[in-house]
């Protein structure tokens, strides 16, 4: 008789044991480092999408002001002053998305085919270069 109680005893015990809450504490964590790896990896992506933008969007701005004001290629052209500012064509001075990246600007206007302005990520993991520079 006692035999058949502790058979009962131990089937009728619910919950589960320090193992198997183990191993799911074990697989929510491995999931939640999944999550944050790839929120990293899709903020750089944009972060490189937006200054690569940047980069074209300046280059077309240094276009159309050549243009309207007869500018000639090796011709002085001051971005600060010229491009960037109230009422012209960026209302602030643009700044890499990435925080350890830094816009060079050149002096001039730059020949075809040659980016008006540079980021410092531009050789690095992260590539913030325009893939071509061809019409530039």
């Amino acid at each position: 008789m006692k035999i058949n109680t502790i058979k009962s005893n131990r089937l009728n015990k619910k919950g589960m044991t320090l193992i198997e809450i183990s191993l799911v504490v074990a697989l929510l964590l491995s999931l939640i480092a999944i999550l944050f790896l790839g929120i990293a990896a899709y903020k750089r992506g944009a972060d490189r999408s937006k200054c690569i933008l940047q980069i074209a969007s300046v280059q077309k701005s240094v276009r159309s002001h050549q243009n309207m004001f007869e500018g000639v290629v090796g011709g002085a052209l001051i971005h600060t002053a010229t491009l960037m500012g109230a009422g012209l064509y960026f209302e602030n001075v643009l700044t890499c998305p990435d925080t350890t990246g830094v816009y060079a600007y050149q002096a001039t206007f730059p020949a075809v085919g040659v980016a008006y302005v540079d980021c410092s990520l531009a050789g690095g993991t992260t590539l913030h270069v325009p893939s071509s520079l061809a019409g530039w």
